[in-house]
C-alpha cells in the first residue's frame, strides 16, 4: 500500500518501511509524528483520491534523526569591481521512517 502525503510544502509517495529526508520538523528523535494531509491512497489496482485530502486517512512515522545536509557554497562576484562574497549554507532536515498507513 502506498500513500501520497504533503509535508514541508512538498509531496512524497511513501510505503510502510520507507526512510525519507524531509524538511525539518520541531520533533525530537525517537518520537512519532502523524501526517494527516494524505492526497491519495494506492492499494494495488484500487486507488482513492481526495479532494483535496482523503478523509480519515493518516500516515504515522518515527523520527530517526534531525540533522543538516552537506554544505552548499555560494560565491558572488562582480568582475572589475573588486566585489567578492563567499557564503555557505547547510539545509536542516528530519529523517523519518514510515511505520503505518491507515485509511
Amino acid at each position: 500500500m502506498n500513500a501520497i502525503i504533503v509535508t514541508g510544502g512538498k509531496q512524497y509517495k511513501v510505503a510502510e518501511g520507507d526512510v525519507l529526508f524531509i524538511e525539518k520538523l520541531p520533533v525530537e528523535a525517537g518520537e512519532t509524528v502523524k501526517f494527516d494531509q494524505v492526497l491519495a491512497i494506492l492499494d494495488g489496482e484500487k486507488a482513492t483520491f481526495g479532494a483535496p485530502v482523503v478523509e480519515g486517512a493518516s500516515v504515522e512515522a518515527t523520527i530517526v534523526k534531525n540533522g543538516k545536509g552537506k554544505k552548499v557554497r555560494i560565491f558572488k562576484y562582480n568582475p572589475k569591481k573588486g566585489y567578492r562574497k563567499r557564503q555557505g549554507h547547510r539545509q536542516p532536515y528530519t529523517k523519518v521512517e514510515i511505520t503505518k498507513i491507515s485509511v
